[in-house]
């Protein structure tokens, strides 16, 4: 059976993109310029990265503890409108800290106030769309557009104005992310909801476990790229600026995937979405592993629209389909912190002795990984009954 949804007005979408707008742009400061802020301020490489890993540990707990908790309430506006403000109260302890134990304490706090967003958004973003509010994909291509807009713009102020107003830039915007959870209208679901049995029971939901194994492949072959592919193609003559434009190009891609999504989810599936995925990866990280000649990067680079976003819309649509509705904040902070968060670290700290032996063949490994995906994908069995889809 497939649950037909109520038409609504796309101004029902309005409060949503400016939920996903507000708290993609704050990643879209953070990750480009809070780490070289930390070094602004004096703490040596070794320092940034002993406080990001243990930040990316933090998170590792925060978010699932943070999901956990949503469930329990009869309004998780409350609880994301709670975990954004301490996000901004901790983004201006940056700017009245000193030393690295004072701006250790700051990242620490900024990362587990910070964990529970996006999990918590796209819980309240899926359920609106599973009513058929809006079309979940082009909401959520939204909040990529905001990150491109926020580094472009974060990059020309701390030009003007050093990297001082970095803080200052994560703190608006986790205000902004504030206010926009309030103006969310209320969960249809009122009161307390019990009975859900904990993280145990959601893992061991029919088909949980597979998926967090299929996203931790998929995503975590990403971790060459993201934390080594600029290292890479600099080391090959490329310049920042041409870089740059590759990382956007990227970006834009997944754009357009999350625009189109669901005319790709009603042909091929989530299932369809999950091989391409993992067949794009092999192909994306093969031709990388052999070469940085610049029309090979670009033409790779549009293929992270589907490396990235395919397995992100299918990983959405698989939970939607496989999690009740009681359970929805949990499973999505554990896919978030277990399925990928959780490997993609593991494999960032593997990518830094790969490329020190094997510069771009640490590409190999990556492709290794979503070839191992192809498999698990092509055995994930999906419900047939109660489904709901995210938009008509």
């Amino acid at each position: 059976m497939r649950l037909l949804p109520q038409r609504f007005p796309a101004i029902h979408a309005l409060p949503y993109l400016a939920l996903y707008g507000a708290i993609f742009a704050g990643i879209g400061v953070v990750q480009p310029f809070l780490p070289a802020f930390l070094g602004s301020r004096g703490l040596t490489a070794e320092q940034i990265a002993l406080a990001l890993a243990l930040g990316s540990g933090v998170r590792l707990v925060a978010g699932p503890a943070a999901g956990r908790w949503a469930d329990s309430l009869s309004d998780p506006r409350l609880l994301l409108g709670l975990m954004a403000l301490v996000a901004a109260a901790a983004a201006s302890g940056f700017l009245v800290v000193a030393g690295f134990l004072g701006f250790l304490a700051a990242q620490l706090l900024l990362n587990a106030a910070s964990a529970p967003l996006v999990p918590l958004s796209d819980t309240l973003c899926l359920a609106a769309a599973r009513d058929g509010r809006f079309d979940y994909g082009p909401v959520r291509a939204g909040g990529s557009v905001a990150y491109i807009l926020a580094a472009i713009l974060a990059g020309w102020l701390v030009g003007r104005s050093g990297y001082g107003i970095v803080p200052w830039l994560i703190a608006a915007l986790m205000l902004a992310s504030l206010l926009a959870a309030m103006l969310l209208p209320r969960p249809v679901a009122a009161g307390p909801r019990r009975g859900s049995g904990g993280f145990r029971a959601t893992l061991r939901l029919p088909g949980f476990a597979r998926l967090l194994i299929l996203s931790g492949l998929i995503q975590s072959s990403h971790a060459a790229y993201y934390g080594f592919g600029s290292i890479h193609w600099a080391a090959a003559g490329h310049s920042a600026s041409t870089i740059g434009l590759l990382w956007a190009e990227g970006v834009v891609g997944e754009v357009i995937l999350f625009y189109l999504g669901r005319h790709l989810v009603g042909r091929i599936g989530p299932r369809g979405l999950a091989l391409l995925a993992a067949g794009s990866g092999v192909l994306r990280w093969t031709i990388l592993s052999s070469t940085t000649w610049l029309p090979a990067l670009v033409a790779t680079q549009w293929l992270h629209s589907f490396t990235f976003g395919a397995q992100h819309l299918a990983a959405m649509h698989l939970l939607l389909r496989l999690v009740p509705a009681s359970q929805t904040g949990t499973a999505q902070s554990l896919h978030a912190a277990l399925g990928v968060g959780l490997m993609t670290g593991a494999m960032t700290l593997a990518c830094g002795p790969l490329y020190r032996s094997f510069g771009g063949g640490m590409f190999w490994v990556m492709a290794g990984l979503c070839a191992l995906a192809i498999p698990l994908a092509l055995s994930l069995r999906l419900p047939e009954k109660g489904v709901a889809r995210l938009a008509e």
